[in-house]
């Protein structure tokens, strides 16, 4: 069956009942974690019972809607089947935020159609911050429209990054990049959520971000909102396929440029 754009604010509905639900669970559970509710998945990465919660939450409400829907979530394994439809979800993004007590994780649900990105949803519960995209039809930060920063160089411009704790290998080439960076831009930030950063780069807050060894949970819809908002997306190879690498590079096309010339030449370096 053909895709009407008129189904498109039908998928964002859907994701934004699903998220403002999830969000219940995760304000009613904050700053009320024990010790007994978090499991270490791996080295420095953790899940709690509420990311359970939330995702499965999440789940029950797309599939209540669109049930033959496939679904990408980080907390289970992935439900693909023949559809053309992928609902891409991080139920709880700044896990470790969350634990310590730290106001600064979000929800994140996209929809990808065809293996393009369509649809994107973030939701910071505790501001009740609302971003959302339509590819095509620009990005929204709670109804009203959002662009990315007017900087044009990344000596006026703040950028957000992580630290990909979890491949040690490249932590040597990951703080020389730092470094590099730190040397030219205003200020560098480091949240511990990558969709919201993607968000705020996309609200103009940032003028870029980097990243590598995410999950495409982490990017969708994030991507898709710097890409709406008038940004530019691609992986440290300057491809789109950042969904794949699990690298990212997100800002302004000036800044995305200044950035993936460094980045390029660190890594190729290596």
């Amino acid at each position: 069956m053909p895709i009407k754009p008129i189904d498109l604010p039908e998928y964002l509905d859907v994701a934004r009942e699903a998220a403002l639900k999830a969000g219940i669970i995760l304000k009613e559970h904050f700053g009320k974690v024990c010790t007994s509710m978090i499991s270490e998945k791996a080295k420095n990465d953790y899940v709690t019972e509420v990311d359970k919660k939330s995702e499965d939450s999440i789940k029950s409400h797309i599939k209540s809607h669109f049930k033959h829907h496939g679904i990408m979530a980080e907390e289970s394994p992935a439900e693909r089947n023949s559809s053309e439809f992928l609902w891409i979800i991080d139920p709880l993004d700044g896990t470790l935020n969350y634990i310590h007590g730290l106001p600064s994780f979000a929800i994140s649900i996209a929809l990808e159609i065809k293996g393009n990105l369509a649809m994107g949803l973030i939701y910071e519960p505790l501001r009740e911050n609302i971003y959302s995209a339509i590819k095509g039809h620009g990005s929204f930060k709670n109804n009203k429209r959002i662009h990315v920063s007017p900087a044009e160089t990344l000596s006026a411009a703040l950028i957000a990054t992580g630290f990909p704790f979890r491949i040690k290998d490249i932590i040597d080439s990951y703080l020389k990049v730092f470094k590099d960076f730190f040397m030219q831009v205003t200020g560098i930030r480091r949240g511990g959520s990558a969709c919201l950063d993607l968000a705020y780069t996309a609200e103009g807050i940032f003028g870029g971000f980097f990243e590598c060894a995410l999950s495409p949970w982490d990017m969708a819809a994030g991507a898709l909102l710097v890409e709406e908002a008038g940004g530019t997306v691609t992986d440290f190879e300057d491809t789109n396929q950042y969904l794949k690498t699990g690298s990212i590079i997100a800002g302004t096309k000036e800044i995305h440029r200044e950035m993936l010339k460094i980045i390029q030449s660190t890594f190729k370096n290596r």
